[in-house]
């Protein structure tokens, strides 16, 4: 079934996207990328259960349940969910099909997290707002929402200037294009495969500021507890170009 934007009803993650998601992204897999943050999550989770937002292909998901944390998650692609199902473990892991703002699953939660530029999906402020709201209501009280997403790279852009290359090499080239006017952004993937024939991706995103994130936290009843650079939790300056910010629901 294809959406009035032209998407389907996987939205950007698709068949088409998900059966190589895995080994486009395959930096992201890296046990050295991975491990840091299940530690923190891990750690944040404290015994509970533990609800991702956007869980995809589990790549967060199925490490973290290994930790022993009953991990829960939402997503809208059944294609990148159908991925998850067919790897080890995957098939106990409980997920929801739906629009991570606003569906709701059965239980209260220690941690609700959404790593990897996910927030950026949601490409409306209100629907980040929603976003917030509905992972604070299935938080029980004292319970964390911890977010991961790159600090907008408008620095980066000279007067005139709407684009910033993130890759490019010998089979790929991939960069963001900006709308300062309205925080809009759409990430651009070109990959030559080894055939000579090539594919084109757009995804649209709406990027955030670490203070309008704050903003919504507040708004859905939560307060900042930690902003890391990174899961090694370094500080965050004003040099970082991640975050990775954890918001609490008051015990109280």
């Amino acid at each position: 079934m294809n959406n009035s934007d032209g998407t389907d009803e996987d939205g950007y993650f698709g068949e088409s996207v998900a059966a190589t998601y895995d080994e486009s992204s395959a930096e992201m897999f890296d046990p050295a990328r991975v491990e840091p943050a299940v530690d923190v999550l891990a750690e944040l989770a404290a015994g509970g259960r533990a609800l991702e937002l956007g869980i995809g292909t589990g790549r967060i998901a199925l490490p973290l349940a290994r930790r022993g944390v009953e991990v829960h998650g939402i997503d809208l692609s059944r294609a990148m969910v159908d991925r998850l199902r067919a790897k080890p473990g995957g098939d106990a892991i409980g997920v929801t099909i739906g629009d991570f703002a606003t569906t709701r699953v059965d239980g209260t939660f220690s941690l609700a997290y959404l790593v990897f530029n996910t927030i950026n999906n949601l490409t409306s402020q209100d629907a980040q707002v929603d976003c917030f709201r509905n992972a604070a209501a299935h938080l029980a009280p004292g319970g964390c929402f911890v977010v991961e997403v790159g600090v907008p790279e408008l620095r980066r852009l000279p007067p005139g200037q709407t684009a910033v290359p993130f890759r490019v090499d010998g089979s790929r080239l991939g960069f963001d294009l900006y709308d300062v006017a309205t925080q809009s952004m759409s990430s651009h993937h070109v990959t030559v495969r080894e055939d000579g024939t090539s594919s084109y991706l757009s995804i649209p995103f709406r990027y955030v500021w670490p203070a309008e994130l704050d903003l919504m936290a507040r708004l859905a009843g939560m307060r900042l507890r930690a902003r890391w650079d990174g899961w090694d939790r370094s500080p965050f300056t004003s040099e970082s170009r991640q975050h990775v910010s954890v918001w609490e629901k008051p015990a109280g």
